[in-house]
């Protein structure tokens, strides 16, 4: 299996704006205030555009699919979470947490990569059904792939539920690793709501925040299950976490990339940023009104196409 791929799917936002039912359990998200609804899209559309430009520079394949007007899905940017693509041909879509982001679920994305990509999709497997229980896993926002290795990293939290990981893992064969995650908020120990915003595996090493597995024994299971793995570990602080450090993603363009954020790659220091490069260099750009309305940054707005093409 393949750790890192060329193609991802995008979508172009219409309508991105702050999202008050996503709020509730993600404290990255903030109220710019003095921004209207019309500025917040076009800041949004801008640094999505930049975005893209620099990753298609760098050879990376982009599938833009632009958002529709309705319904309203102020958090389109983000398709990760409701949709994940793999080798095998089979796609998965996800349970959502927030009601409004159910309706990013578009069937005709999958028109699109058949018709107009040549990509081969064999079976759709749906795990919607679970959002009837209250339960729900946000794709690759609730879990962190080695797909080369078939693990499963997943912070267990009120939008990663460990039933629905278990599940997951059965179908598509992959050894689950679940554990518990927190941060401070508000003078408070708080679940972490993505597993993705505190870590990131690439093929040869892993980025995370180790600091917010409080249990030191599930901290030491998770770090030695990564270096079992042959990954070197790099850690980030919870600090350089609230800054989108973890939220990052490595792809293949004219050699490998490690992908991020502005704000993530300004975190890091010397030294983190000279162990990433030893085996990729970096990828970053501005994301700012994005992280700060939407809650999510670089990792999230990229859906890997691992899919196989039609013969």
């Amino acid at each position: 299996m393949k750790q890192i791929i060329n193609t991802i799917l995008m979508i172009q936002p219409v309508a991105f704006r702050y999202n008050e039912q996503t709020a509730v359990n993600n404290y990255y998200q903030q109220v710019l205030d003095g921004l209207s609804s019309d500025q917040t899209q076009k800041n949004a559309l801008l640094e999505f555009n930049n975005f893209v430009g620099k990753l298609r520079n760098k050879g990376i394949d982009v599938i833009i699919v632009e958002d529709t007007k309705t319904p309203d899905t102020p958090d389109s940017i983000f398709p990760n979470n409701w949709v994940s693509f793999h080798e095998s041909g089979n796609v998965a879509i996800y349970p959502m947490c927030a009601e409004n982001r159910r309706d990013e679920r578009r069937e005709d994305i999958f028109d699109i990569l058949s018709d107009n990509y040549n990509f081969e999709i064999n079976y759709i497997k749906d795990f919607t059904e679970f959002e009837d229980h209250d339960k729900y896993l946000e794709g690759t926002g609730s879990m962190v792939l080695d797909r080369e290795n078939k693990m499963c990293y997943a912070a267990i939290s009120v939008r990663t539920d460990e039933q629905a990981v278990l599940q997951w893992c059965d179908v598509f064969d992959y050894t689950p690793v679940c554990f518990t995650s927190n941060q401070d908020v508000d003078g408070e120990r708080r679940e972490i709501y993505h597993t993705n915003v505190m870590m990131c595996v690439a093929d040869k090493y892993a980025i995370i925040c180790l600091e917010t597995i409080d249990d030191k024994d599930e901290r030491k299971w998770i770090k030695s299950t990564l270096e079992e793995t042959g990954k070197e570990i790099i850690e980030i602080t919870e600090e350089q976490k609230n800054r989108f450090a973890g939220n990052m993603l490595q792809l293949m363009g004219d050699k490998k990339y490690l992908v991020m954020s502005k704000s993530a790659h300004e975190s890091l220091t010397e030294d983190q940023i000279e162990r990433i490069e030893k085996y990729n260099p970096i990828i970053s750009s501005s994301l700012d009104t994005i992280e700060s309305c939407g809650g999510g940054s670089a990792r999230c707005m990229m859906a890997e196409v691992f899919l196989p093409k039609q013969k």
